[in-house]
């Protein structure tokens, strides 16, 4: 496994001989490693959820075999965890401060408590795992950030950690410091200086060829940024990422609806991540409430378009079965969560027994998805350990195996 390993740890293992032999892997070719993989590869190599199974005609640089050390287990699209369970706590601190629905009114403050500090405390493990993966297996964080789905998901932490200071109970903090601003929106922004760099000037990773459902979570934290920049004081700051976050939307959007024949074409098992199509606008509808100071017009229409596309979805019921569980599961939860503040927000303004039926619906449909997706993570992950198998994304070769002309 030295091949991931982080270059620190390899210079030492070359200066001191018995570090190696101690291992007993084999010093791996350089070149597999030291070239950066093009996005076509990971399409040309892997199926599945979230592009992570092999396909047969393709070989793996470690062993399939063996069980792989815990940290080169431990995937991005984690933060999937995070972010969705971050969701929730913000969602009933919403319901807990205004709500139309009369029997939601007085959710008790350790109702908040426990779903934030759940919130917290999963984040800061994830975060912790990975930041351990980064220190000792850079060379694989390295592959993960050049994967086309993947390298959406290191957006993922700093929103779940902006979702859970929005939803900082009032008996913790009554204000946030703009101090807080800095730490979680500053590596987004850097993020997405460098990928949206990418899409604007073209190549190997421009947007009509890597665009996904993913990819919507690279945008999300511009709308969740703008919502903290208002509440601790930068408002001007607040329009300004709101700006850049829905011009970049819309120009998504339409890529993503048209199907370019240059964008690959994702697997059925990736669906999941359809549902990240809401994300956006529904978290933009109440970026923009807090921007005008009501729930405008313009905040109703953005509320509008991610209500059609949740029915354009639920229709579809089909592309939504016959497949495993796997942590792509997670991408239910952030959305229907979103949509459920959104209503919420929109009930408090249009008071009627469609609004109220509305809400309710949401709310119940984001506890029943996140319930049933935490239960589903715990028993594969405790009970049949099958929760983080070998990420096999980070392992393929830098090129295609050629076919043996004797076969």
């Amino acid at each position: 496994y030295n091949l991931f390993k982080t270059r620190s740890s390899k210079s030492l293992e070359k200066q001191i001989p018995w570090l190696s032999k101690q291992n007993g892997d084999a010093p791996p070719p350089k070149f597999e490693t030291d070239e950066e993989l093009p996005a076509g590869r990971f399409f040309d190599a892997l199926q599945g959820p979230e592009l992570e199974v092999l396909k047969d005609s393709e070989d793996l640089l470690l062993p399939l075999d063996q069980k792989w050390p815990f940290l080169l287990r431990v995937p991005a699209n984690v933060f999937g965890v995070s972010i969705g369970l971050s969701a929730q706590s913000l969602l009933w601190a919403e319901i807990h401060d205004a709500s139309s629905l009369s029997y939601l009114k007085h959710v008790p403050n350790g109702v908040l408590f426990a779903l934030w500090s759940i919130g917290v405390f999963v984040h800061t493990v994830i975060f912790s795992a990975y930041a351990l993966k980064c220190v000792f297996y850079f060379e694989a964080v390295r592959r993960e950030f050049h994967h086309p789905v993947r390298v959406n998901y290191f957006f993922a932490p700093w929103v779940a950690a902006m979702l859970l200071a929005l939803s900082t109970p009032k008996d913790i903090a009554k204000r946030l410091h703009p101090w807080l601003l800095g730490v979680f929106m500053g590596p987004v922004f850097a993020l997405e200086v460098k990928i949206y760099g990418q899409w604007l000037f073209g190549g190997e990773r421009r947007l009509s060829k890597v665009a996904n459902p993913t990819t919507h979570l690279a945008l999300t934290g511009n709308f969740v940024g703008s919502l903290l920049s208002h509440v601790v004081g930068w408002k001007e700051f607040a329009t300004f990422l709101f700006a850049v976050g829905l011009a970049h939307y819309v120009v998504l959007f339409v890529t993503l609806y048209q199907r370019l024949p240059t964008n690959e074409t994702l697997p059925k098992e990736l669906h999941p991540v359809f549902f990240l199509f809401i994300a956006a606008p529904s978290i933009a509808s109440e970026a923009w409430e807090m921007l005008a100071g009501s729930f405008d017009y313009p905040a109703r229409l953005i509320h509008f378009v991610g209500l059609f596309l949740f029915i354009s979805l639920i229709v579809r019921l089909n592309f939504f079965r016959g497949f495993r569980f796997s942590i792509a599961w997670w991408a239910y939860t952030f959305p229907v969560a979103a949509m459920a503040m959104t209503a919420n927000r929109y009930g408090l303004v249009v008071s009627s027994w469609l609004t109220d039926a509305m809400t309710s619906f949401f709310i119940f449909l984001s506890v029943a998805i996140v319930a049933c997706v935490l239960v589903l993570s715990i028993l594969h992950a405790v009970l049949w350990g099958t929760l983080l198998p070998n990420d096999m994304a980070i392992a393929i070769t830098t090129h295609k195996k050629k076919k043996s002309h004797s076969q």
